[in-house]
């Protein structure tokens, strides 16, 4: 066994507040021949669905926001014990939406040394898009990244392996499930895409992240590489679709706050891949927390002496 030293190998951390669970990811990034390799070596998810209160009550309630200042403290506690090179803490579409989520913000930055933050949808897809994920795409190929998170989804169109555009919607698999999306908002969404997809010529494929597409990507049986066709995505969702919650839970082993969204989050992606006529999606497994990491790394990088 290799035991890395400190000089060859960096820690960095990252916490993700999202609309249906909160993240902590541990990744070592270890540097050898130029080129760095990220070893997630844990993430830790807490299911805490702040997306309830923040779409339907419009803030986060007293027992929730309790919960969530007692989880970012024993975050804080286990980063301080990974002792990382830096660490980032980001909160997006239900804190983003809760009439008092700035104010909680503050609250939990007095309170632990954490640095969080609100970010924009539009930053939660640049930041999702610096996942290192140009090993996956083809110089003379187009792709839709898919970005469906509880409270939102990210959607990027990509030409010559470069962002031409991108727009944050405010469709996410708790909001569906609260039936807080109107059909103004998914007719906003179509004619997005739509419109953005007669500018490409050819065929495109998606990339698609997130909970739910990692999720329904495990259980498909007809994955290749990392890629999973539009067919296969349908048929898990209507293998999954007759159980009830209880059945999703015992008999596919989903967890509780997996099993009531998985249909809502793939009726998003499957929506968005008809629309722009992907027959194929490719999962590279990675998401915020991943992203967070790699930005870090990165001006780690550009700044060191």
């Amino acid at each position: 066994m290799i035991h890395h030293t400190r000089k060859d190998s960096l820690r960095f951390a990252s916490i993700d507040i999202g609309s249906n669970a909160m993240r902590l990811l541990f990744c070592r990034v270890i540097e050898s021949d130029g080129s760095p390799t990220f070893v997630k070596e844990s993430l830790i998810r807490m299911p805490l669905r702040l997306g309830k209160d923040a779409f339907t009550i419009g803030a986060i309630s007293v027992k929730n926001s309790k919960k969530l200042i007692d989880t970012i403290h024993a975050f804080y506690l286990m980063i301080r014990a990974y002792e990382p090179v830096s660490f980032r803490s980001c909160a997006t579409a239900a804190l983003r939406t809760a009439s008092n989520g700035k104010k909680l913000v503050e609250t939990i930055n007095s309170k632990v040394d954490v640095g969080l933050e609100i970010i924009s949808g539009e930053e939660e897809a640049r930041i999702i898009m610096a996942n290192h994920i140009d090993q996956h795409l083809n110089q003379e190929k187009n792709y839709i990244y898919i970005d469906v998170g509880g409270g939102s989804t990210e959607v990027s169109f990509i030409y010559k392996r470069q962002k031409v555009s991108s727009k944050s919607f405010s469709i996410g698999s708790v909001r569906l499930l609260e039936d807080q999306v109107t059909n103004n908002e998914w007719d906003e969404l179509k004619r997005w895409v739509l419109k953005n997809k007669a500018k490409f010529k050819g065929e495109i494929k998606a990339i698609g992240s997130g909970g739910n597409i990692n999720k329904i990507f495990s259980m498909s049986q007809l994955k290749k590489k990392s890629e999973i066709d539009i067919s296969t995505i349908q048929n898990v969702l209507s293998d999954i679709s007759p159980l009830s919650i209880q059945k999703r839970i015992t008999k596919l082993g989903l967890r509780p706050d997996r099993a009531d969204v998985i249909l809502h989050g793939g009726k998003i992606y499957e929506s968005i891949m008809k629309w722009s006529e992907c027959k194929k999606m490719i999962v590279p497994l990675s998401g915020l927390p991943d992203g967070i990491i790699h930005e870090l790394y990165d001006y780690y990088t550009n700044t060191k002496i």
